[in-house]
């Protein structure tokens, strides 16, 4: 028996020792793994789930969503492209579903944009402006990056 003893399933508790040590490490990179492994599989098969579920959004006047979301405020915080502000809407919004409920009931600062402020169809609208918004160039055009 070694000076650490034994833990409770028999095993030498040996600290500071090579093999200790490799055990330990190999323990837990093994454990690590097994959790990523599991992790990846559970969120490949929910958004497997997602893709098959997910409505489309609803056909929106992306100009008239952008007249709305200029009167209603929303440049203030997003920017008036929708993707320089403090939080980035666009050009790859969040699904429809989402979009509305975060207006609907937001979380953090933002304020509720119930149906008597905006209705279903400005939503939509403002969706179709927020998706409509303009890719970011691609790193290798940009001149002062190569």
């Amino acid at each position: 028996m070694s000076a650490f003893g034994r833990d409770n399933t028999g095993m030498e508790l040996v600290r500071g020792s090579s093999r200790g040590r490799l055990f330990l490490l190999l323990t837990t990179v093994l454990m690590l793994a097994g959790a990523l492994v599991l992790t990846s599989s559970e969120t490949a098969a929910q958004s497997s789930d997602t893709a098959q579920k997910a409505p489309t959004a609803p056909a929106g006047n992306a100009q008239h969503g952008k007249a709305v979301y200029g009167h209603v405020g929303c440049y203030e915080c997003h920017g008036w492209d929708a993707q320089s502000g403090q939080v980035k809407l666009g050009p790859n919004p969040m699904p429809f579903e989402a979009f509305s409920h975060q207006i609907r009931s937001p979380r953090n600062d933002m304020p509720p944009y119930t149906a008597k402020v905006l209705s279903d169809a400005d939503v939509a609208d403002i969706y179709a402006f927020v998706r409509a918004a303009a890719q970011p160039p691609k790193l290798d055009s940009i001149p002062l990056l190569k």
